[in-house]
């Protein structure tokens, strides 16, 4: 059975019924820290509300104006987590965030696209891919992507938007004879019902249980934002679609003028940690230095907490200095500048090494 977000991703709002509510809790990062909230799970008749799977996060929104913190699949249901409880039985109006949701639906249709016509244009199989929060990466089964086979993507990708293209829903039984014919990475071993097939027409049809745009004119645009080394041979492809691409160039454009404002500044402790809350730390590991190039001078190093208290110290000690941190912060005096590119190696080295841990 699909659900109604399913059957149609453009519904915003729609009245169900609870089936269950039961007492429970649930992680959430608050500020880098897992902490326990306490609240129910609630199962309804059906719901527009996504629960997070194939890739896709799940979608947020209202039971009764009561926030829905996470959705989450389990066999043949949707849970939604609540802090407070609602009666069996009870008629509940839903709303979804409807801005988050089609920013879901933009990015998960442009991943089927650009996957298609990579593997259409150079053979380019993918492995699996994330929607992450402000960007999007598909991992290619390849070693490498040339920057010209990554323009030529681009452009094909962008070609299908401006034609565009219909993206129909189609619900078939397990044994038919045309599952065997779509894309797939394989079904969770819970799954239960009919097969959801995702189909660009003439483009590609793919096994997906996610939310999808329903012509890809509706993605406005795709920018590949460029490619990194992958985990064993693989290369990770970086994009963003639609409202992101208007949200990145607006960022950008930001961030350019500010960087531009404070090299115009002489450098210090001050100057490096408004360029790193510039450039923005979120999963990024910043190592900025300023001072003599080969003498003295200072460094900060930002980025994920766990990554720069283990990393802080050995900068500092590479550096021949000394420096304290907190908070993914960590900075102090460097005797020995030129030895960055030896800080560099290291970091590198470690980003590798986490990426392999990760596989």
């Amino acid at each position: 059975m699909a659900f109604q977000c399913q059957r149609d991703c453009y519904m915003r709002e729609f009245t169900t019924s609870v089936v269950s509510c039961r007492p429970a809790e649930l992680k959430i990062d608050n500020s880098g820290k897992k902490e326990k909230v306490k609240g129910f799970n609630i199962i309804l008749k059906d719901t527009i509300l996504f629960p997070e799977g194939g890739g896709q996060p799940d979608d947020q929104g209202v039971l009764n104006d009561i926030p829905v913190l996470r959705v989450t699949r389990q066999g043949a249901d949707a849970v939604h987590f609540v802090t407070s409880p609602l009666e069996e039985g009870v008629e509940v109006q839903m709303k979804v965030d409807w801005e988050r949701r089609f920013n879901h639906m933009q990015q998960h249709s442009g991943q089927h696209l650009i996957t298609a016509i990579a593997d259409s244009m150079f053979g380019f199989k993918t492995t699996s891919w994330e929607l992450g929060r402000q960007r999007s990466v598909i991992e290619l089964d390849t070693p490498s992507v040339e920057p010209g086979q990554v323009e030529a993507l681009e452009k094909a990708v962008n070609k299908k938007i401006r034609e565009q293209v219909p993206v129909s829903v189609k619900v078939l039984a397990v044994d038919d004879p045309t599952v065997e014919k779509v894309r797939s990475r394989g079904l969770p071993e819970d799954h239960t019902g009919p097969i959801r097939i995702i189909d660009i027409e003439g483009i590609d049809a793919n096994m997906c249980c996610g939310t999808h745009v329903s012509n890809l004119s509706h993605l406005q645009a795709i920018k590949i934002l460029g490619t990194e080394k992958g985990k064993k041979n693989k290369t990770n492809l970086i994009f963003v679609a639609g409202s992101r691409v208007l949200k990145y160039a607006e960022r950008s454009y930001s961030v350019e003028r500010a960087l531009t404002s404070l090299l115009k500044k002489d450098g210090d402790n001050e100057f490096m940690n408004i360029i790193a809350n510039e450039i923005g730390t979120e999963g990024t590991l910043i190592f900025l230095t300023v001072g003599d190039e080969k003498e003295a001078g200072l460094f900060l190093l930002a980025g994920p907490i766990e990554m720069v208290d283990t990393l802080g110290p050995r900068v500092a000690e590479l550096l021949e200095g000394k420096g304290a941190g907190k908070r993914g912060r960590y900075q102090g005096k460097a005797n020995k500048m030129g030895r960055r590119p030896e800080v560099e190696v290291l970091l590198q080295e470690n980003i590798q090494h986490r990426s392999s841990e990760e596989e």
